[in-house]
């Protein structure tokens, strides 16, 4: 099969497209053949090894410390079972899933992977009825990471909330699912992406080449960094005194219950993936050189 591997750390030009053998299911395990995956934040910086200093051995230690001990990368998608391990009884061959491949050995940057039916780390569950494979694949991590945290700061209706990078993966997700809680939302983003910010239904809209958005008069319930670029101690400026900060560099977990909420609210159209660009497979590292440049908006998939 086709995969995206790579051996070393370093720019986009690592990623090298390789044939490798088909995995096979284990007892617990099923094979997807990949219908789409996505380049993530988490993607860019494993391939660099861009970790913050603080964390840059422990970070290392985990994930090899001279060279990648993930050769594969790729950490969501959506595809179709296509084989089932002997103690598999959640799915069946043909279902469409979509899900993670948090610490697995293997990521879906390939034409298959094999997932657990459970494991502690990371998720898979039945795609989205009304989604395509390419928005399912765009859906897990970026929500998943927007719900935990907004579920952090114990979000609920009436609240006002400010999201610091409303136009990427985490943030659109955070725009949409804090309207459902019904709150008023104020999105944070550049000038090129106010229209998309409010076309997710943003309240109001901060331009931060213009305007430092730690001015603003209005005082906020919750301000979510939605791309680890702002502090606690300047958010502080405009939070009320019981107000809660949160940000995407705090520690976040995957849980099914996350996933299927997703599910649900993507199949009652309450939130729905924004897809920046679209990349095949052969096309990896143009793909990573593109959110490299620091101009994606939402997602960047990968189809295969």
């Amino acid at each position: 099969m086709k995969a995206i591997m790579y051996h070393k750390y370093g720019p986009p030009e690592v990623l090298q497209l390789r044939e490798v053998e088909k995995p096979k299911p284990k007892d617990n395990e099923i094979l997807v053949k990949v219908h789409a995956t996505t380049v993530t934040s988490g993607d860019v910086r494993l391939r660099s090894s861009d970790f913050p200093t603080l964390v840059w051995l422990p970070a290392r230690l985990i994930f090899g410390l001279f060279r990648p001990r993930k050769k594969i990368l790729g950490h969501e998608l959506s595809g179709r079972v296509m084989e089932i391990g002997k103690n598999v009884t959640k799915f069946k061959v043909g279902d469409s899933v979509f899900g993670t491949t948090t610490m697995l050995p293997k990521g879906s940057y390939a034409e298959y992977v094999c997932l657990p039916e459970e494991w502690k780390s990371g998720v898979v569950a039945a795609k989205p009825d009304n989604l395509s494979f390419e928005e399912s694949a765009a859906l897990p991590i970026g929500g998943m990471t927007a719900l935990f945290l907004l579920e952090k700061a114990n979000i609920s209706a009436g609240q006002k909330v400010l999201i610091y990078g409303a136009s990427g993966s985490v943030g659109s997700y955070a725009v949409q699912i804090a309207k459902h809680f019904g709150t008023t939302v104020t999105g944070v983003c550049s000038t090129s992406n106010l229209a998309m910010v409010q076309s997710l239904g943003a309240d109001a809209v901060v331009d931060y080449t213009q305007e430092d958005y730690t001015a603003l008069a209005a005082a906020f319930d919750i301000v979510f960094d939605a791309v680890g670029k702002t502090t606690k101690s300047k958010a502080r400026k405009i939070l009320k005194r019981s107000g809660t900060f949160v940000s995407v560099a705090m520690l976040t977990s995957e849980k099914t219950d996350h996933l299927l909420t997703l599910k649900a609210l993507a199949e009652k159209e309450v939130i729905k993936p924004f897809i920046d660009k679209h990349f095949p497979l052969e096309a990896m590292v143009e793909a990573h050189r593109y959110v490299d440049s620091g101009r994606k908006r939402g997602n960047v998939v990968i189809e295969l």
